[in-house]
């Protein structure tokens, strides 16, 4: 029988409030996500407002080098003190300046094309002079619009281009095109054929193919000497897939041609373009923004923040200073406001200072790294970071995400110095990255020829105290995105000329 009663318990559970959840997100967040969150609250704070540089203050102020000291006494230089008025002189030289400066915008204006944005002062602005990006579809859209083309033939030519995806090819079936053109007569699937020829012959060389195969065999046009063009359409149209393979001694004896003679041939067509619509795509490119930048500096390494990655913002004490004496109940969502940006700005240095705190131990325990490279890594945990910060490791993983370090040798997110240990025959521990490092050094001094085998790699290691697995060996092959043996093995023969 089921007998239910009630009591009391006490527990003492750990939870966090919503505020320091929101600060666990913005210490998770890359320094642009972060700089994102700080330049919206800086925009409906009315208490926060953003530092001004002092190289800003000095060009506003009209002050340069030839400038007396008597700004270091709060003077603020302003033109001559002794003369209230313009000499004629003075007026003379402010005209042929005026002039001059005139001249130079119509020199800009005569080398390019008419201005659509100006400048505030009435000048060029700079973005009249940047590079307009081109769709690929409004590239091929203007060579058709080049030729002599009736309006049937260029409305079947525009359903192909506009049916292109992004790397330039047709994945579309002909058919379903022909439902799509909205032409009189209804268009037939050879109308439809006709019209992808036509596009197939506009550049970039390759565009409006239907698989890889069609693709490289429309850029084959390319190549200048008539037998490698033959051989390598032979290639192309019926030895893909050992061509994918590199099974060079496969399509040697399918074509009674030479190993060394095929694989030039195959050298050539690898040199084509299997994604012509990249050529038209967007220009630009994602750079990394480092969060700490490390030099060295008489014999020893420097970590600093990157200035450009720490929002310029402070609290406007005058607003603050007259809220607090006209303080009243009435002023509740202001008093919020005020919280909220004092809040903010203690974010923002406890973000800062963490990461610092945190890349400082990193290079202190990682010092033979920057000064011997990948294979001089130390094995290295979140907890031990934590330790010397003083921090807990979940706060150690989560500065250590999305922030990068500028280093003599390349820009690293920070995860990438850490590694569990691997212990050697000798008993010592070695990180994965110092043996990732070993492994593309066997890899980059083998001969081309006889590329080793994986299997091979991980006897070599053994031979140097180094027990590692050979499906760990593959991994970390496949982490530096080196092919296997079979792909990078080459064959010594004749040379052709393409």
């Amino acid at each position: 029988m089921i007998q239910m009663d009630a009591r009391t318990e006490q527990r003492q559970n750990q939870t966090l409030s919503p505020r320091l959840q929101h600060a666990v997100r913005l210490l998770q967040m890359s320094s642009l996500d972060f700089g994102i969150v700080v330049r919206d609250v800086l925009g409906r704070n009315p208490f926060l407002e953003a530092e001004e540089g002092s190289e800003d203050e000095a060009l506003e102020d009209g002050r340069d080098d030839g400038m007396d000291d008597r700004q270091e006494d709060g003077e603020v230089y302003d033109g001559p003190r002794d003369t209230d008025e313009v000499t004629p002189a003075q007026a003379q030289a402010e005209m042929d300046a005026d002039r001059d400066e005139a001249s130079d915008s119509d020199v800009w204006l005569a080398d390019g094309t008419a201005p659509e944005r100006q400048a505030g002062d009435g000048n060029v602005s700079a973005l009249d002079f940047m590079m307009e990006e081109t769709p690929l579809n409004a590239h091929l859209h203007g060579q058709l619009g080049t030729m002599a083309l009736g309006a049937r033939d260029r409305a079947l030519a525009g359903v192909v281009v506009e049916s292109l995806d992004d790397d330039g090819y047709l994945r579309t079936p002909l058919s379903e095109l022909c439902a799509v053109a909205d032409v009189v007569p209804a268009a037939t699937l050879e109308d439809m054929q006709i019209a992808l020829k036509l596009v197939q012959s506009l550049e970039p060389a390759g565009v409006a193919a239907r698989d890889v195969a069609e693709c490289l065999s429309l850029q084959l046009g390319e190549i200048e000497c008539p037998h490698v063009r033959a051989m390598a359409r032979a290639i192309v149209n019926d030895h893909m897939d050992s061509l994918a393979a590199r099974d060079v001694p496969a399509m040697a004896r399918a074509l009674d041609a030479s190993v060394g003679e095929v694989e030039a041939v195959c050298d050539r067509i690898r040199h084509l373009d299997p994604r012509p619509g990249w050529r038209l795509s967007s220009s630009r490119v994602n750079y990394i923004v480092p969060d700490v930048i490390v030099r060295k500096d008489r014999g020893s390494w420097n970590v600093q923040l990157n200035a450009a990655v720490v929002p310029k913002v402070r609290l406007n004490e005058v607003y603050a200073q007259l809220f607090q004496r006209h303080r009243c109940a009435e002023n509740a969502e202001m008093g919020a406001h005020l919280q909220e940006a004092r809040w903010t700005l203690r974010n923002v240095e406890q973000r800062f200072s963490t990461i610092l705190d945190v890349s400082q131990a990193i290079v202190r325990r990682q010092r033979h790294f920057f000064e011997y490279g990948s294979m001089a890594m130390k094995p290295l945990g979140l907890r031990e970071i934590a330790e010397e910060v003083g921090i807990h490791e979940s706060t150690v993983s989560r500065v250590t995400n999305n922030k990068y370090m500028a280093t003599p040798t390349g820009v690293y997110e920070l995860k990438h110095f850490f590694s569990r240990a691997m212990v050697s025959a000798n008993g010592k521990a070695c990180s994965g990255t110092a043996i990732r490092g070993l492994i593309q050094d066997i890899i980059e001094s083998e001969t081309s020829d006889r590329p080793l085998s994986d299997a091979e790699i991980t006897r070599q290691l053994a031979r140097q105290g180094l027990t590692v697995a050979r499906r760990t060996v593959t991994k970390y092959r496949q982490m530096l995105r080196i092919e296997a043996v079979g792909r990078r093995k080459r064959h010594d023969g004749l040379a052709v000329s393409a």
